[in-house]
């Protein structure tokens, strides 16, 4: 290394503390930078915030862990281990996935107890299961072993992986790949929603992302003791143990642009100079509100509007008195409608009468997560974004009441409301609020052809030197494994920059 360069850029700031601004501040910090790590919020953890109330414990984001070998390797890359930080709990079933006409599925990572539960839908589901395994197992090896989605993705990355591609079908739809395989509609929902969980429509998003059933199976789905919050701490107390800084309570309202170069933010009418800046911060907010037009060729405002924006969600965090021992602590509860559901959702923008739902009850699994004998529970339900014409100040209670009704009513939780002791709801304006999201987009961008790979705004500023981007709406996209992978091709590229 150029040690001149290197010198060159020695102070980077990293604007939010997500899982893509801790694991590059770590990253970074570990490479003999210094790095300081501004967050507004009074906590660090960006998405994957945890809140307390009356001895109940709330992550509010992301709610497990799938990839530990990504995690793994920020300590690696710090000089630490992992295990002297963080104690994983293996999940087995991984979740219990609830169809409309009360069957239910317990997705586990064994072949032979998928199996024989597929085979009660269709034999042919059952047949089909280890071909479809073997397909997954490619596309997750064109993604994650030959380490594609931990570099910057450039045009010239992207036109010699086009044929593989291609071949794997990855740039067809999930849905239409998973199609192929399983004839039974619950075996299809089974193998394809998974895009869901990283803010994208299974009709739509490239088939590229079927390496996450595979990456599940291999890596397995983990919980941590204290909840997902104990995964933000442990990385914040590594990035300290090495000499990094934090400043919570610190909003950036301008990234400053010289020459067309990053040279520092403004915070609280203070400027701080660094030789680079790095922004965990909503892409949309990053080049909208924190960068003046006249710095901007490529992400104007009309550019950055113009993108398509992932679904948002509507969560109820939910303190019960009362045990539910017919819930696993990952529960997909669903409607009958999949197709249309989803296109009401992503495309007519409109709030339906139905609904599908996560509901994910820690408590099972560690029960410091809720006082003795009582259940934490976190309801997220799909729902448009804010492009969408909802009314949340007025339509709040009502949905919320209305989703709690049904749990209790036609799901079967018994006397759910009359137990309830904490109660708060979170919307799509929240997201807006809370976390600067561009249309309360709770994923970032939406993960679609269009917007994968080179399409994604790049990791390395397009229109400015001297700054990048981490987290979701970069590459290679959302979800905790997407977003601490966005801050390994990040380093890439800063590193190749000095």
């Amino acid at each position: 290394m150029n040690h001149n360069k290197k010198e060159a850029m020695k102070k980077i700031t990293v604007i939010g503390s997500g899982f893509g601004g801790l694991a590059i501040a770590i990253r970074l910090q570990a490479k003999g930078f210094q790095v300081t790590l501004l967050e507004k919020n009074e906590m660090v953890g960006g998405h994957a915030y945890q809140f307390e109330e009356r001895g109940y414990t709330f992550d509010m984001g992301p709610s497990l862990i799938t990839a530990p070998f990504i995690i793994e390797r920020i300590y690696e890359a710090a000089g630490k281990k992992m295990s002297d930080y963080l104690d994983l709990i293996y999940l087995d079933p991984f979740y219990r996935i609830h169809f409309h006409d009360g069957s239910f599925l317990n997705y586990s990572p064994d072949s032979d107890v998928m199996k024989e539960q597929l085979r009660t839908f269709h034999p042919k589901d059952a047949e089909n299961y280890d071909r479809f395994i073997d397909y997954t197992k490619e596309v997750y090896d064109a993604v994650i072993t030959d380490g594609l989605g931990s570099v910057p993705f450039t045009y010239s990355t992207l036109l010699p992986f086009i044929p593989r591609a291609m071949k794997l079908k990855a740039l067809f739809s999930t849905y239409s790949v998973v199609e192929k395989y399983f004839t039974d509609p619950r075996s299809r929902f089974t193998f394809s929603f998974h895009p869901l969980f990283i803010g994208g429509s299974p009709f739509r998003s490239p088939a590229v992302y079927l390496m996450i059933p595979y990456l599940e199976k291999m890596d397995g789905v983990w919980f941590t003791k204290g909840g997902m919050y104990s995964l933000v701490r442990a990385l914040e107390r590594l990035f300290i143990d090495i000499g990094g800084t934090v400043k919570t309570g610190h909003e950036v309202s301008e990234i400053v642009i010289e020459k067309g170069r990053a040279k520092g933010v403004v915070t609280q009418d203070a400027f701080m100079e660094a030789d680079a800046v790095i922004s965990n911060a909503h892409f949309a907010h990053t080049y909208k509100d924190l960068i003046k037009p006249e710095h901007r060729r490529k992400w104007s405002d009309r550019r950055v509007t113009k993108m398509e924006y992932s679904m948002s969600s509507f969560l109820i965090y939910l303190g019960v008195k009362k045990k539910y021992p017919e819930l696993l602590q990952h529960n997909l509860i669903l409607s009958k409608r999949y197709k249309e559901l989803i296109e009401d959702i992503f495309d007519h923008k409109i709030l339906a009468d139905d609904f599908s739902m996560y509901l994910h009850a820690p408590s099972v699994t560690d029960e410091s997560m809720a006082p003795a004998g009582c259940e934490s529970m976190y309801i997220l339900v799909p729902v448009p974004n804010l492009a969408g014409k909802i009314d949340w100040n007025e339509m709040e209670k009502p949905y919320a009441d209305k989703i709690l009704t049904f749990l209790e009513k036609e799901f079967g939780l018994t006397d759910l409301k009359e137990h309830i002791e904490v109660q708060r709801n979170f919307t799509p304006l929240d997201f807006a609020r809370d976390r600067n999201n561009y249309l309360g987009s709770a994923w970032g961008l939406e993960p679609r052809l269009t917007q994968t790979a080179t399409f994604r705004p790049g990791n390395r500023s397009e229109d400015i030197r001297n700054l990048y981007l981490v987290g979701a709406s970069t590459h290679p996209g959302a979800g905790v494994p997407g977003a601490l992978l966005t801050a390994e091709a990040t380093e890439n590229a800063i590193l190749k920059d000095i």
